[in-house]
Protein backbone atom coordinates (compact mmCIF):
# COMPACT_ATOMS: atom_id res chain seq x y z
CA UNK A 1 0.00 0.00 0.00
CA UNK A 2 1.20 3.21 -0.96
CA UNK A 3 1.34 6.07 1.57
CA UNK A 4 2.93 9.25 1.30
CA UNK A 5 3.03 11.57 5.15
CA UNK A 6 3.83 14.63 4.95
CA UNK A 7 5.77 16.68 8.23
CA UNK A 8 7.35 19.86 9.39
CA UNK A 9 3.96 22.40 9.27
CA UNK A 10 2.81 24.12 11.82
CA UNK A 11 2.55 27.92 12.62
CA UNK A 12 5.13 30.54 12.00
CA UNK A 13 5.74 34.54 11.75
CA UNK A 14 5.55 35.98 8.72
CA UNK A 15 9.38 36.14 8.05
CA UNK A 16 9.97 32.67 9.21
CA UNK A 17 10.53 29.00 7.68
CA UNK A 18 9.24 25.83 7.66
CA UNK A 19 10.46 22.47 6.39
CA UNK A 20 7.99 19.79 4.49
CA UNK A 21 9.21 16.46 4.04
CA UNK A 22 7.04 13.88 2.38
CA UNK A 23 7.87 10.55 3.37
CA UNK A 24 6.83 7.32 1.06
CA UNK A 25 6.37 4.17 1.89
CA UNK A 26 4.97 1.11 -0.15
CA UNK A 27 7.13 1.09 -3.39
CA UNK A 28 10.47 3.38 -4.56
CA UNK A 29 9.82 6.94 -6.58
CA UNK A 30 13.16 7.02 -7.25
CA UNK A 31 11.87 7.07 -10.80
CA UNK A 32 8.82 9.25 -10.42
CA UNK A 33 8.60 13.09 -10.75
CA UNK A 34 7.09 14.82 -7.82
CA UNK A 35 5.74 18.06 -6.46
CA UNK A 36 3.77 20.05 -3.73
CA UNK A 37 0.56 21.59 -4.35
CA UNK A 38 -1.63 23.96 -1.48
CA UNK A 39 -5.00 24.57 -0.99
CA UNK A 40 -6.09 27.82 1.46
CA UNK A 41 -9.51 27.63 3.02
CA UNK A 42 -12.09 28.75 0.17
CA UNK A 43 -9.75 28.48 -2.61
CA UNK A 44 -8.29 25.99 -5.14
CA UNK A 45 -5.82 23.50 -4.75
CA UNK A 46 -3.16 25.14 -6.23
CA UNK A 47 0.54 24.07 -7.57
CA UNK A 48 3.83 25.22 -6.21
CA UNK A 49 7.04 23.20 -6.60
CA UNK A 50 7.63 20.17 -9.10
CA UNK A 51 10.47 18.23 -9.54
CA UNK A 52 12.01 15.67 -11.54
CA UNK A 53 13.00 11.95 -10.26
CA UNK A 54 16.84 13.23 -11.13
CA UNK A 55 16.52 16.17 -9.13
CA UNK A 56 18.44 18.06 -11.88
CA UNK A 57 14.88 19.95 -12.64
CA UNK A 58 12.33 21.99 -11.14
CA UNK A 59 9.85 24.29 -11.03
CA UNK A 60 7.91 26.88 -9.28
CA UNK A 61 5.22 29.05 -8.98
CA UNK A 62 5.47 32.16 -10.04
CA UNK A 63 4.20 33.26 -5.92
CA UNK A 64 7.33 30.81 -4.34
CA UNK A 65 9.68 32.09 -6.86
CA UNK A 66 12.88 32.77 -4.84
CA UNK A 67 11.70 31.85 -1.28
CA UNK A 68 10.52 27.54 -1.50
CA UNK A 69 13.26 25.73 -2.63
CA UNK A 70 12.18 21.92 -3.73
CA UNK A 71 14.83 18.72 -3.49
CA UNK A 72 14.71 15.15 -3.30
CA UNK A 73 16.58 12.19 -1.35
CA UNK A 74 15.77 9.06 -3.32
CA UNK A 75 17.97 6.92 -1.05
CA UNK A 76 15.45 8.34 1.27
CA UNK A 77 12.13 8.05 -0.33
CA UNK A 78 11.55 11.60 0.56
CA UNK A 79 10.74 14.95 -1.24
CA UNK A 80 11.29 18.15 0.93
CA UNK A 81 10.03 21.96 0.56
CA UNK A 82 11.63 24.62 2.29
CA UNK A 83 10.00 27.82 2.81
CA UNK A 84 11.61 30.67 3.64
CA UNK A 85 10.64 34.72 4.07
CA UNK A 86 7.11 33.33 4.93
CA UNK A 87 4.32 35.76 4.09
CA UNK A 88 0.19 35.03 5.42
CA UNK A 89 -0.79 34.29 1.83
CA UNK A 90 1.52 31.15 1.80
CA UNK A 91 -0.92 29.83 4.59
CA UNK A 92 -2.39 26.80 3.46
CA UNK A 93 -3.16 23.25 3.58
CA UNK A 94 -0.02 21.56 1.76
CA UNK A 95 -0.19 18.37 -0.27
CA UNK A 96 2.86 15.85 -1.55
CA UNK A 97 1.86 13.78 -4.67
CA UNK A 98 3.76 11.60 -6.65
CA UNK A 99 3.30 11.41 -10.76
CA UNK A 100 1.74 9.03 -12.64
CA UNK A 101 4.00 8.04 -15.43
CA UNK A 102 7.66 7.25 -15.08
CA UNK A 103 8.97 10.41 -17.42
CA UNK A 104 12.22 11.03 -18.31
CA UNK A 105 15.43 12.84 -16.10
CA UNK A 106 13.99 16.55 -16.82
CA UNK A 107 10.56 15.66 -16.75
CA UNK A 108 7.96 17.20 -14.28
CA UNK A 109 4.31 18.70 -14.29
CA UNK A 110 2.73 21.63 -12.36
CA UNK A 111 -0.79 20.16 -13.45
CA UNK A 112 -2.88 18.26 -10.13
CA UNK A 113 -4.10 15.81 -13.13
CA UNK A 114 -0.86 14.39 -13.68
CA UNK A 115 -0.81 13.27 -10.44
CA UNK A 116 -1.37 9.92 -8.93
CA UNK A 117 -0.87 9.22 -5.15
CA UNK A 118 -1.07 12.05 -2.33
CA UNK A 119 -0.30 12.70 1.13
CA UNK A 120 -3.04 13.30 3.47
CA UNK A 121 -1.54 17.39 3.97
CA UNK A 122 -0.13 19.37 6.49
CA UNK A 123 -1.52 22.60 7.47
CA UNK A 124 0.90 25.51 7.82
CA UNK A 125 -0.25 28.81 9.31
CA UNK A 126 1.75 31.93 8.58
CA UNK A 127 0.94 34.71 10.75
CA UNK A 128 1.29 38.51 10.31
Amino acid sequence: QVQLVESGGGLVQAGGSLRLSCAASGRTFSRSAMGWFRQAPGKEREFVAAISWSGGSTDYADSVKGRFTIYRDNAKNTLYLQMNSLKPEDTAVYYCAVDKQTGGPSYYSSRAAAYEYWGQGIQVTVSS
